[in-house]
């Protein structure tokens, strides 16, 4: 099962008003596992940098500037996406962002179901507490020190450790579901442990052996361990 932590940063809160995506950074999992497949890529919205959207994430116009529009990146960043679940915090806002920029190129949008809201999960799993990435980063013991600003690959990698937990932990089916590979003839849906192919020794003492005879021979003939 392959899913992706996303995440992005933008020059503001509506992209039919003029804000664009300023940055995507997105982490892969397999069976609930971080891979180390990533995609980074900053974006140059072709506008001003709003003073409330530098201070969160710190990137300015300047820096921008000589960045790919998101047209030149868009089909990149599906390709790495492929068919597979889009993990993301506070999924509906990345998910507007994402599709207005894919509706201007041309290309096909996201379906909203292929999305996993982790701020949803945790709201029904945290009724009345705080689920920012903070504080689900606090909860669940998660360093996230290196987040002075925001930023979507660091914000993505975070993520993906506070949706693991939020599913129950690492690896939370143990890997069970993974059919390991004995060769290219085994079947796997039939194998069974074969027997030894040397008895291990018995672990009982002579003296214990003894004691356990005594033991038997006070309980009479009848007693259950001399039943064949």
């Amino acid at each position: 099962m392959r899913e992706i932590v996303l995440d992005t940063e933008t020059t503001g809160f509506d992209p039919f008003a003029g804000d664009r995506i300023v940055e995507i950074g997105a982490v892969e999992l397999h069976n609930h596992v971080v891979t180390g497949k990533t995609y980074h890529q900053y974006i140059n919205p072709q506008r001003d940098m709003p003073e409330d959207a530098f201070r969160v994430h710190g990137l300015s116009e300047q820096f921008l500037r000589d960045k790919p529009l998101f047209a030149q990146i868009g089909q990149a960043f599906l390709d790495f996406i492929g068919d597979a679940k889009l993990v993301i915090h506070n999924a509906s806002f990345d998910m507007k962002f994402l599709n207005a920029e894919l509706k201007w190129m041309g290309l096909p949008e996201l379906p909203y179901e292929r999305a996993i809201d982790t701020l949803a999960i945790a709201r029904k799993k945290f009724p009345g507490a705080q689920v920012s990435l903070d504080a689900l980063c606090r909860r669940y013991g998660i360093d996230n020190s290196a987040r002075t600003l925001h930023g979507a690959l660091l914000d993505s990698e975070i993520l993906a450790d506070v949706y693991l937990e939020l599913i129950g932990g690492r690896q939370p089916d143990f890997a069970l579901n993974v059919v390991q590979s004995r060769g290219p003839a085994s079947d796997d849906s039939d194998w069974r442990p074969k027997p030894r192919p040397t008895p291990l020794p018995s672990r009982i003492s002579a003296a214990e052996e003894a004691a356990h005879d005594a033991f038997l021979d006070k309980l009479g003939d009848n007693a259950l361990w001399r039943r064949a």
